[in-house]
């Protein structure tokens, strides 16, 4: 099982281009992040130094996700909305460019939110992800689409693995596949070990944290040993994304559980 880090959710309290070395220094070799930057387009000098930083920690960036504007102001994604969508696709060709020059295979793009006619908004998405779809094949890489849970995002349409599936199989491209957040599905009330040994052959990555709070792994209510010895079990070989939020300083996060988790998933693969 191979982990990476979230470097949106963690590592926070260093500056964006320190986090890298931050992950690599604790002890990881991959990172994923949120679109980084303020803008679908933002200068070359920007994506040159956070490049630079990913390339000189020695770390592999597995997953990004597109723009999908301002999240700390309660947007989740601009694929579907009409007031949004001109922004996602000026940022499709920017963020594949992005990814294909570090070798990343994963971008995640997040539906939006809802608007009243729902149905143009399902025509609107499914163009958008055709769109992205196609630019992502350019450099072999997958577009996941990712289910939300409605407590945290109570506009977002997409909120369970069916409805995601639902829209995947609308698009009907190859390289759209699931992204299975564990926390988000978890709190929806999903059947983990149910989904893993159903559709774990349609998941393009995988992120997880513990309920409630979002805490790292073993903080809460999710089996976790168990969970992700059925993952392995099913022959997931992507990553797994820590996308938590750390109780303290990040770095402190992972003491303990971490390297014991892996010892008992070695132990359970023997």
């Amino acid at each position: 099982m191979r982990f990476d880090v979230n470097l949106s959710i963690l590592f926070t309290e260093s500056p964006l281009l320190e986090r890298p070395a931050a992950a690599a220094a604790a002890g990881f070799d991959a990172v994923e992040l949120w679109w980084p930057f303020a803008e679908p387009s933002p200068p070359d000098r920007e994506l040159d130094a956070l490049r630079r930083a990913i390339d000189e920690a020695g770390v592999r960036l597995v997953g990004l996700n597109f723009d999908a504007g301002d999240m700390a102001a309660g947007d989740r994604g601009l694929l579907s909305r009409p007031d949004g969508v001109a922004r996602f696709r000026e940022n499709i060709d920017v963020a594949v460019g992005f990814a294909g020059s570090l070798g990343c295979q994963v971008l995640n793009a997040l539906y939006g939110n809802a608007v009243p006619d729902r149905e143009a908004q399902r025509d609107l998405a499914l163009e958008s992800l055709a769109q992205a779809a196609e630019a992502a094949g350019r450099i072999g890489a997958t577009v996941v689409v990712e289910a939300l849970n409605a407590y945290e995002s109570p506009d977002y349409p997409i909120t369970s693995s069916a409805t995601a599936f639902e829209l995947i199989d609308q698009v009907a491209a190859p390289n759209v596949a699931f992204l299975a957040d564990f926390y988000h599905l978890y709190r929806m009330g999903e059947d983990l070990p149910a989904l893993i040994e159903r559709h774990s052959h349609r998941f393009g990555h995988v992120q997880i944290a513990d309920v409630p709070g979002r805490g790292r792994p073993g903080t809460g209510e999710i089996p976790y040993d168990d969970v992700l010895a059925r993952l392995a079990s099913a022959g997931y070989q992507g990553h797994v994304g820590l996308e938590y939020k750390p109780a303290g300083p990040s770095a402190e996060s992972f003491f303990g559980w971490l390297p014991a988790l892996k010892d008992r998933l070695k132990e359970d693969s023997a």
